[in-house]
């Protein structure tokens, strides 16, 4: 009897990367699932795991970057991409679901500092770089309005716009249409978060705005 050309015993070095890719891939998964994300602890351990998994046959098998891998983690990263009429959302996460499969290909290819040096980034990324928005926020931010006019008359966005002038803010319209016979418009604003709460106040005082 011929012995098969590829061994699949298990060795010491082979448990270490697997369970590497499993703590990888947990460090990523807490972040995520504790902020109630679509791809959660889980998740993100299979991942991961699948990932060092695929690297360590594709070593043994003397071949490159497995497809699979690559295949895979397109149609899961497109799986958490939800698009709505005006935002998207989910980038982040299918993000995190990128990096996690290199940190397990990293992990199953033996190389255990860029893998837990990665992890580490991508959670100092994902948790101070937040702190970091949020300070931002406070300051200076990005408000999507969503205007709801009492008619159809497009002339009526010429208060709005003026308002927005006044109060030194910047404006970019996303979106136009009719809903009800009455004309919807959403516009992202952009400025200091104080003068954007004035536009709120401004928006309220207009007769023709249903709502906002």
């Amino acid at each position: 009897m011929g012995t098969s050309a590829l061994e699949f015993n298990i060795t010491d070095q082979d448990l270490i990367k697997i369970a590497v890719g499993v703590i990888c891939g947990g460090l990523l998964g807490l972040e995520r699932q504790y902020k109630n994300k679509t791809a959660g602890f889980r998740t993100i351990i299979l991942i991961c795991l699948g990932s060092t998994i695929y690297t360590m046959i594709a070593q043994r098998a003397g071949a490159g970057v497995n497809i699979n891998i690559v295949t895979g983690i397109g149609f899961i990263g497109a799986g958490v991409i939800f698009k709505g009429n005006i935002e998207v959302s989910g980038l982040t996460t299918a993000a995190v679901i990128w990096i996690s499969a290199a940190i397990g290909m990293s992990a199953g290819s033996g190389n255990y500092t860029i893998a837990l040096l990665c992890t580490v980034i991508t959670l100092c990324v994902l948790l101070l770089f937040n702190l970091l928005e949020r300070y931002i926020d406070k300051v200076h931010r990005d408000k999507l309005f969503v205007i709801v006019f009492t008619n159809s008359i497009f002339e009526n966005m010429a208060e709005v716009e003026d308002a927005i002038i006044e109060l030194q803010l910047t404006s970019r319209r996303v979106q136009v249409s009719k809903k009800d016979g009455c004309l919807q418009v959403a516009i992202l604003v952009t400025g200091h978060r104080k003068r954007i709460s004035k536009l709120d106040e401004k928006l309220l005082k207009m007769e023709q705005v249903k709502s906002f």
